[in-house]
C-alpha cells in the first residue's frame, strides 16, 4: 500500500523544483514514487493511505557525516584532575578512559540513546566512528543491531589505532574486516561500512600498512580524523618528515571512498592533496571550538575543490546546530559579517548528501522519485514569507531539530507526531543510566 503525504510545504533539494507550497509526496515500499502538488496526486492516487503534514514544511531527512556514538556516556561525566590546557590532554584524560571502559553492553546503550534522539532530531543517515578498545571483537554489529532497533540509516567503522598496543590494533582491523564482509552479504543500503582509523600520530608505519592492505582488499573506503589538532602535526613532522595529510596521501588512505575529518591544520599544498584524491573532509564547528584546536580552513577547501560535509563529532544530536555553528565561526574567523553563508547550507543538504551516497546503491536526500523514503515533517510556521529563494534564511535563523514531529527512515514512520514508534524509549534510557552509572564507577 502507498502512502501520500499531502498539504506540505516542499523543501525539496531538488534544484529543478526546491519548493512546492502546496506538495505531496507518494511513498511506495522505500521509495519516493512522486512528488507534485497535492491536488494532482491526491486524484493520481485515491487509494493511497494520506498523511496530512498540515501546511508544515516537509524536507528530505538531516545527514550526519561524522558521528561518535561511543561518546554518549560522557554526558554529565566528571573528569577529574586538573582541567585540560591543549587537545592532547582532552583525548587522554576523557575520551581514552571512557572508551577503554565500556563493554558491549555498554556500546549498544550508548548508541541507542542517541540514535533516539536522531530521529527526534530529523536525523535519518548517520556516519559513525566508534572506539572501545576493551570491547573491540563485536562492537560494530552491536551497534549495528541498536540501528535496526531505531531503523536509522547507518555507516559504520572501528578506529584503528596502536595507542592500546599492537593486538587490540590488529582487533580493531579484523573487526573493520569482519563488518565490512558483514555488510556485504547483508546488502542492504540502511547498513554500511568504512575502515575506520583513529588519526596518524596513533597509527604506527606498520600498522597503517597493514590496514591500507586490509582496506585494499575489502575495496572499501577510510575514515580517519586529519590534522584535528596541532599535536597531530607535530608527530608526523617528528616521526615520518611529513605533515599529516601527506603521510594519509602517501599511503594512499585518501581517496574518493574515504572521510578525512575536521583538517584543521592543514597547508596550501595539503589542500591540493586533497582535491586531488578526490577524499570528502568533514567539518565539525562546534567540537572544534569546543577542543580549541583551532578554525578549519574549510571554505578554502571548497574553492578549491574539495567536497566538504558537515558533522556534529558527538557533540549533539541536532544537525541544524552544525549549520549555525559553521555560519558563526567562518564570519567570527574572518571578520566579515558576510563570510560562509553559502558554504555550510551547501555542505550540509548538497555535500552531505553526496558524501553518504557515496556508500549506496540507492539515493538519499532528496525529494524526488527514485530516492529512498528517508524525510520529516517539521513544525515551522513562517513569521515572513517562504519560497524558493530564501529557504536558507528560514533553515537558519528558524528551523531547529526540536520542531521535527514525523520521521520516515526507508519508507517506514519512526516517528509520528513526536511519539517514536514501535520503540520502548523509557526503558532504553533508563538500562542507559545504569549502564552509565557503572562505568562511571569503573573510572
Amino acid at each position: 500500500m502507498a502512502t501520500l503525504i499531502i498539504n506540505g510545504k516542499l523543501i525539496t533539494r531538488d534544484a529543478q523544483r526546491p519548493f512546492i507550497e502546496d506538495g505531496a509526496v507518494l511513498i511506495s515500499g522505500e521509495t519516493i514514487r512522486a512528488v507534485g502538488d497535492s491536488t494532482s496526486l491526491r486524484s493520481e492516487y485515491p487509494a493511497a493511505d494520506v498523511i496530512d503534514a498540515k501546511g508544515r514544511l516537509v524536507m528530505p531527512g538531516f545527514i550526519n557525516t561524522h558521528m561518535h556514538y561511543y561518546s554518549t556516556f560522557a554526558r554529565g561525566m566528571s573528569g577529574g584532575g586538573r582541567p585540560a590546557t591543549t587537545f592532547g590532554e582532552v583525548l587522554r584524560g576523557l575520551w581514552w578512559r571512557l572508551d577503554k571502559a565500556l563493554t558491549l553492553e555498554d556500546v549498544y546503550y550508548s548508541a541507542a540513546v542517541p540514535m533516539l534522539d536522531q530521529l527526534r532530531m530529523g536525523v535519518t543517515s548517520v556516519i559513525d566512528h566508534h572506539a572501545s578498545p576493551h570491547a573491540v571483537r563485536g562492537s560494530l554489529v552491536t551497534i549495528a543491531e541498536a540501528a535496526k532497533m531505531a531503523g536509522i540509516r547507518s555507516n559504520l567503522c572501528y578506529e584503528v589505532s596502536d595507542r592500546d598496543g599492537e593486538t587490540i590494533a590488529q582487533e580493531g582491523i579484523d573487526e573493520n574486516v569482519d563488518f565490512l564482509r558483514y555488510c556485504k552479504e547483508r546488502d542492504d543500503d540502511m547498513i554500511k561500512g568504512l575502515f575506520g582509523m583513529h588519526a596518524q600520530m596513533t597509527i604506527s608505519a606498520g600498522t597503517l600498512l597493514r590496514a591500507v592492505e586490509a582496506a585494499g582488499a575489502e575495496d572499501a573506503g577510510f575514515h580517519i580524523h586529519a590534522a584535528e589538532g596541532i599535536e597531530d602535526v607535530v608527530d608526523a613532522l617528528a616521526k615520518h618528515d611529513l605533515r599529516v595529510v601527506e603521510r594519509l596521501f602517501r599511503y594512499g588512505v585518501l581517496n574518493d571512498k574515504s572521510i578525512a575529518v575536521h583538517c584543521v591544520h592543514v597547508t596550501p599544498e595539503e589542500i591540493g592533496m586533497l582535491a586531488v584524491s578526490g577524499v570528502a573532509v568533514v567539518h565539525n564547528p562546534e567540537s572544534n571550538m569546543t577542543n580549541a584546536v583551532g578554525v578549519s580552513p574549510v571554505l578554502t577547501m571548497m574553492e578549491k575543490g574539495v567536497l566538504v560535509g558537515l558533522g556534529t563529532d558527538g557533540y549533539t544530536a541536532d544537525m541544524t546546530e552544525s549549520l549555525r555553528a559553521a555560519h558563526a565561526i567562518h564570519k567570527h574567523a574572518a571578520g566579515i559579517p558576510s563570510a560562509g553563508w553559502a558554504e555550510p547550507h551547501q555542505m550540509f543538504f548538497e555535500n552531505n548528501r553526496t558524501i553518504f551516497n557515496r556508500y549506496l546503491d540507492g539515493k538519499t536526500g532528496m525529494l524526488a522519485e527514485n530516492y529512498y523514503a528517508d524525510l520529516i515533517i517539521v513544525d515551522y510556521d513562517p513569521p515572513t514569507p517562504l519560497g524558493a529563494q530564501n529557504i536558507d534564511g528560514h533553515m537558519l535563523f528558524g528551523v531547529t531539530g526540536r520542531q521535527v514531529d514525523w520521521t520516515i527512515v526507508n519508507g517506514k514512520v519512526r516517528m509520528k507526531e513526536r511519539e517514536l514508534v514501535g520503540i520502548d524509549e523509557e526503558k532504553i534510557r533508563a538500562e542507559s543510566r545504569e549502564r552509565a552509572r557503572q562505568l562511571w564507577s569503573r573510572l
